[in-house]
């Protein structure tokens, strides 16, 4: 293997993300020599993969995983989804811009600090980039049991996750919230990456798409597996993702006094509107829409609170106990 790894910056990325400088793979091949034979010159003679070889970047993801946020197993089930980390960590780190926006520019740590994750998958993505970067603790929600299972399994095999993060199975497909969200039970923050896909052929035709630039659209026609992998309710639901998005908001008004902020990511640009449109029904305290980049790529969330800020500040103060807070160097 050549002495010399992509280190190309990525600057869209948020500033205290770790994968801002690129994928260090020497250094990742260390930490797992499984992911040794993957690695190889492209044709720029930086150090990559084949990003259209499930195993490959199934693969990163560990290496990723068990290099920067200290763990010491982490695996899913085949043709189950496997984010990109850079971006999964992006949305944690805005989050935590969010709640230092009610906290004077400090960003509020540690286990009191909870999070619900709406859709957590069988990779377990953003509880495990959350309690590495910010010690929170978060309850995960999914509706496919394999991936409830597959979930529990990493948090069991993990020191680091193991009391801070609890997989709940969401029995009812057309809830959300209902029956995951407990009485009395309070989120500072509720988060979502839902599918943007509306139908199974839209998702095979955007897969064929990101093959083709990949120069590996042989790929889809002999497997119809992403290359990300993901199962049907990881990749589509009917409406897409404005659909989900409008019945969060719709729901999120049952539990205005249990959680601080409500969030999604929105991959569309166009779907704001029908969502600005359907949170003007509900009449939020405060909405915001955070933008974030990866690469060429631009996305954003959206967030709504039934909180005044006074309040906010107040829940946020009386919930850090005497954990002490990051200072940040920006607030977005």
């Amino acid at each position: 293997m050549q002495k010399q790894s992509n280190l190309a910056n990525k600057t869209a990325l948020h500033q205290r993300n770790k994968h801002r400088q690129g994928y260090d793979f020497l250094a990742l091949c260390e930490t797992l020599p499984d992911f040794t034979p993957y690695v190889k010159p492209n044709q720029y003679n930086n150090l990559s993969i084949d990003f259209a070889d499930p195993m490959a970047v199934k693969l990163l993801n560990k290496a990723l995983l068990l290099h920067y946020y200290q763990l010491s197993n982490w695996d899913i089930p085949s043709e189950y989804l496997c984010p990109p980390i850079p971006g999964r960590a992006d949305y944690i780190h805005y989050l935590a811009d969010l709640l230092a926006y009610d906290n004077n520019d400090k960003i509020p740590v540690g286990k009191q600090i909870r999070v619900l994750d709406i859709g957590v998958g069988a990779n377990v993505i953003y509880p495990i980039i959350g309690r590495a970067e910010y010690n929170w603790s978060f309850v995960g929600s999914d509706i496919n049991p394999i991936s409830i299972k597959a979930a529990k399994l990493i948090i069991q095999s993990n020191p680091l996750l193991n009391g801070f993060i609890d997989c709940r199975l969401q029995r009812d497909t057309s809830a959300i919230f209902r029956q995951i969200i407990k009485p009395k039970e309070f989120f500072m923050l509720t988060m979502c990456n839902p599918p943007f896909h509306d139908s199974a052929q839209a998702a095979l035709a955007s897969n064929q798409t990101k093959l083709k630039k990949l120069g590996k659209l042989q790929y889809s026609k002999s497997n119809p597996a992403l290359n990300f992998g993901g199962q049907q309710t990881e990749l589509w639901c009917k409406g897409g993702e404005s659909a989900l998005i409008t019945n969060m908001i719709k729901e999120s008004t049952q539990y205005k006094q249990q959680c601080l902020w409500f969030t999604s990511l929105v991959s569309k640009k166009e779907s704001l509107k029908v969502l600005n449109k359907q949170l003007i029904t509900v009449k939020p305290a405060e909405v915001k829409i955070i933008p974030m980049a990866q690469g060429q790529k631009s996305s954003r969330f959206i967030a709504w609170s039934f909180f005044h800020q006074d309040k906010r500040r107040e829940i946020i103060k009386n919930h850090q106990g005497n954990s002490e807070g990051i200072k940040q160097t920006s607030v977005s």
